[in-house]
């Protein structure tokens, strides 16, 4: 358990108020913001219990923001029950150090939001295609996650994929990683990385995460339907690149 000093919860409270901040704006980005500094501190299971709190109640937060919850929840399901089976058979990759997971999930934010930048995007699936394919992108995300501790790929290129609006994308985003995070904190518990000590650690973290969001979510809604998705790409761009710093 990574027990802090007062130096240390003070950098990690301010990390926690950037990365609410991220995923204010973005929709995404707390973890991994968060994951990409406590990466370098922990292992990802103590760094994945660190972030429980404040990335689920964010999440659910988030998710809970509009009128679009039932209808994106019935279009998505297979993509959360694919989130669940892919953490589950990756569960064993918790313990390890981040190390070069963290690396190549970097490199392919960078490639992504590049890609994005550029006009080129996944294409949507045929109606008839989009269950079994929400399901692989869904089990993949969860494995991703398991050695990661972060729910990015390839769950945000997929919901792009499908023409979400700005608000629609950032609910479907926060339907998507709330998911992830109840299945990462099952996967934690069992593994005893997800107990009292560090839902209380969590717990302390989760104050500067909120205050954070609140500040990205007013600027959010100042954005355009296209500055969104400048900013959404941006934000990716941002986010691989500052992990790839981090390793190199």
């Amino acid at each position: 358990m990574f027990v802090p000093n007062a130096h240390d919860f003070m950098v990690v409270s301010f990390v926690f108020f950037v990365a609410g901040g991220v995923k204010g704006v973005l929709g995404m980005g707390l973890p991994t913001v968060a994951m990409g500094l406590l990466g370098l501190m922990m292992p990802v299971a103590e760094g994945a219990a660190l972030l429980f709190l404040p990335s689920l109640i964010t999440n659910l937060w988030q998710m809970a923001r509009g009128g679009h919850l039932r209808a994106l929840a019935w279009r998505l399901w297979p993509m959360m029950a694919g989130v669940c089976v892919g953490m589950w058979l990756g569960r064993g990759w918790m313990s390890a150090p981040a190390g070069n997971a963290m690396l190549w999930l970097g490199l392919c934010l960078v490639a992504c939001a590049l890609a994005g930048l550029a006009g080129l995007h996944l294409p949507q699936p045929r109606a008839r295609h989009e269950t079994a394919a929400s399901g692989v992108v869904g089990g993949l995300t969860g494995l991703l996650t398991a050695a990661t501790g972060v729910f990015v790929l390839p769950a945000v290129p997929y919901l792009q994929a499908l023409g979400l609006k700005k608000d629609e994308m950032a609910q479907a985003l926060g339907l998507s990683f709330t998911v992830s995070t109840l299945a990462l904190a099952v996967t934690l518990a069992r593994s005893r990385h997800l107990n009292a000590d560090s839902v209380t650690q969590s717990l302390l973290m989760l104050l500067p995460a909120l205050v954070g969001m609140w500040l990205g979510q007013n600027l959010r809604d100042e954005l355009s339907q296209e500055s969104f998705k400048t900013w959404l790409m941006g934000g990716l761009l941002a986010l691989g690149a500052w992990l790839v710093w981090q390793r190199l």
